[in-house]
This record gives structure tokens, C-alpha cells and sequence, in this order.
């Protein structure tokens, strides 16, 4: 997980130009208050509200909204309503993922999930960062880190993966579990936080 920072950002950084979205983009403290921010997040909780409210027989539909909703998506994934996202732009599921009802992918910074993956119900993948600092926490600052889970991965049941966290292919994360740091490949793990127990 990114340090936590201690010090007020723009001290000092009169050259820094930036808007507060390209600030998000780039992984550093930001405040979400930018007219972009606002405007993408409204669009993307519209399109998975349209999403949570289409019937799983209307297939076409539903993966058309899909489609729409999500930076990509590969052939042949399912993802059971309802589903939570921040931007859906920043989050990537490769083919023949399946995930399972009330995924909560908190998508400041990317997401990429792999192919081939299952995903249990009510995963939580978290992106947002908050400072550990009282006063830039009560100025609203805060930033992410991207989540990476390879191919073949099995997420348990009320899985929480925290920012900047990698899990590798072939990995299985137990029900419950909250996986705080890396996680190698050919593992289980479990636990609050997450132990590697033992070798696939």
C-alpha cells in the first residue's frame, strides 16, 4: 500500500499546474471535488444503476451496458448484479471471469482483473487511499493505487483486496479474507490480514 503522506502537497509546488483529475490520474493526493471527477463518477453510476436494473435475461442489453460501463471487457465474462464502481473506465476483467453478486470496485486508480478468474459474492477491491494526517484527511485529500489480480484467481466471499495490492495467477484467497500486501502466485491465502498457508 502507497505511504501515507504527512506533509501539505502543494507546498511549495507553485509549478504544479495540474488539475485535481490529472493529480488522481498520476496516483498523487487530489481532492474530488473536480468538475471531471464529478461528471465521470455521475456517468458511471448511472450506467451501473442501468446495469443493476436490467434483467439477466436481457443478455444483449445487459452486456452492451457493460461494455459501456467498464475500461474492458473479455469475451465471455459474467458479472451478477448489482455491481459498485467509481469511474468503471479504470476497471478491467478479462475473459471468462465470473463475478458473482454485489462486487464494490472502488476504481480511482485501475483495476485489472485477469482472465479466467471467480470472483465470490460481495468482493470489495479498494482503491482510495485516505491520509493518515488529521488536517489534509479534514481538507478532503486523498489519492489510490491499483489493484492487479492475475489469471485463474479465486476470490472468496467477502474478499477485501486494499490499494496498491497484487495478487498473482493461479492464487486463492479465502472467504473473509483481507489481503493488505502482495500476494505471490500458486498460493492460499487467508485471513484479516491475509497469510500465505500454503503452496498449489
Amino acid at each position: 500500500m502507497t505511504d501515507d503522506p504527512t506533509t501539505d502537497p502543494m507546498a511549495g509546488s507553485t509549478a504544479d499546474t495540474r488539475t485535481h483529475y490529472e493529480r488522481m490520474l498520476a496516483g498523487d493526493l487530489y481532492i474530488a471535488d473536480d468538475p471531471r471527477i464529478v461528471e465521470e463518477q455521475a456517468w458511471a453510476h448511472r450506467l451501473a444503476e442501468a446495469y443493476n436494473l436490467t434483467p439477466a435475461w436481457a443478455v444483449g442489453e445487459r452486456s452492451r451496458l457493460l461494455e459501456t460501463l467498464l475500461g474492458s471487457v473479455g469475451e465471455d465474462v459474467l458479472v451478477r448484479a448489482p455491481i459498485f464502481c467509481d469511474f468503471g473506465s479504470h476497471l478491467h476483467i478479462g475473459a471468462r471471469t465470473f463475478v458473482n453478486f454485489g462486487l464494490v470496485a472502488l476504481d480511482v486508480a485501475p483495476i485489472t482483473i485477469g482472465a479466467d478468474c471467480q470472483l465470490g459474492p460481495n468482493v470489495q477491491l479498494l482503491t482510495p487511499i485516505h491520509p493518515l494526517d488529521p488536517g489534509l484527511r479534514r481538507d478532503k485529500w486523498e489519492q489510490a493505487a491499483p489493484i492487479a489480480i492475475g489469471d485463474n484467481v479465486w476470490l472468496g466471499g467477502g474478499v477485501i483486496v486494499l490499494p496498491g495490492v497484487t495478487i498473482g495467477a493461479d492464487s486463492v484467497i479465502g472467504a473473509g479474507s483481507v489481503v493488505s500486501r502482495d500476494v505471490p502466485a500458486g498460493v492460499v491465502a487467508i485471513g484479516s490480514p491475509a497469510q500465505v498457508v500454503r503452496r498449489l
